[in-house]
């Protein structure tokens, strides 16, 4: 009997392992695919600034006639990108600027963006988490306790200070233990000053000759100094009690 009841629950913690297996495999699959038909057909071409500027009156009309679906499909679309990492985030940012005005544009492109973030934070902690939990072993449990600790100013400096890339924070927080609303709404405060500059540039969309021209190197310091404000005051509370 209790080799048997052993038997059992060897099989019964296996099962659960090996579906959480497939699950992944299936989901790494599905990646691949979808990344391998973006490059493969040459995707990127519809999200360069040129592609988006010779087709800004196209798109404005086409919004004009149908603004749900194109509001939807605009949406969708940036979410997708976001998940899968793609590169054109800040292009479609401009693109939604340049269709849905400053209010608007804001609001749809950052919860587009955050929403996309998310899923990309989702899909890093299922698939990668336990293998960099394996490698890493006791060096991650001090991340996470920085995290657990700082995670929300932390975030909120990454977020808001431009020069870290958008997808290496979504994957680098996928693995911590930060709670995914947390992730979610400091995500979304934090990419908000930058979303708000890039839409507003977006109105001004056939004068824009480069990407990196729109944030200035005072800009990009006013990023910077607003993003570590709050830990440096933490800190300094701190010490003083």
């Amino acid at each position: 009997m209790i080799k048997n009841n052993n038997i059992n629950n060897i099989s019964y913690e296996k099962g659960p392992k090996k579906e959480k297996l497939v699950q992944k495999i299936l989901i790494v699959c599905a990646i691949i695919i979808l990344i391998a038909l973006f490059y493969s057909f040459d995707a990127g071409k519809y999200f360069s600034l040129n592609y988006i500027k010779a087709s800004q009156e196209q798109f404005a009309l086409l919004y004009k006639e149908h603004k749900v679906a194109v509001m939807a499909t605009y949406m969708g679309t940036y979410i997708v990108m976001s998940a899968l990492s793609l590169p054109g985030a800040a292009v479609m940012t401009l693109l939604g600027g340049a269709l849905f005005g400053f209010l608007v544009g804001t609001i749809v492109v950052s919860f587009a963006s955050t929403i996309g973030a998310t899923l990309a934070c989702i899909v890093a902690r299922f698939l990668l988490r336990d293998w960099v939990q394996e490698k890493v072993g006791g060096k991650l449990k001090v991340i996470n306790d920085g995290v657990e600790k700082e995670g929300v100013l932390y975030l909120f400096t990454m977020r808001l200070i431009p020069v870290f890339p958008f997808w290496l924070v979504n994957l680098a927080m996928g693995l911590t233990l930060i709670p995914l609303p947390t992730f979610y709404w400091v995500s979304q405060i934090g990419m908000l000053p930058a979303t708000m500059v890039f839409v507003f540039a977006g109105r001004e969309l056939g004068q824009i000759k480069s990407l990196s021209g729109i944030l200035s190197p005072g800009l990009i310091l006013a990023f910077v100094i607003l993003g570590i404000f709050p830990i440096v005051v933490k800190k300094i509370m701190a010490h003083y009690r």
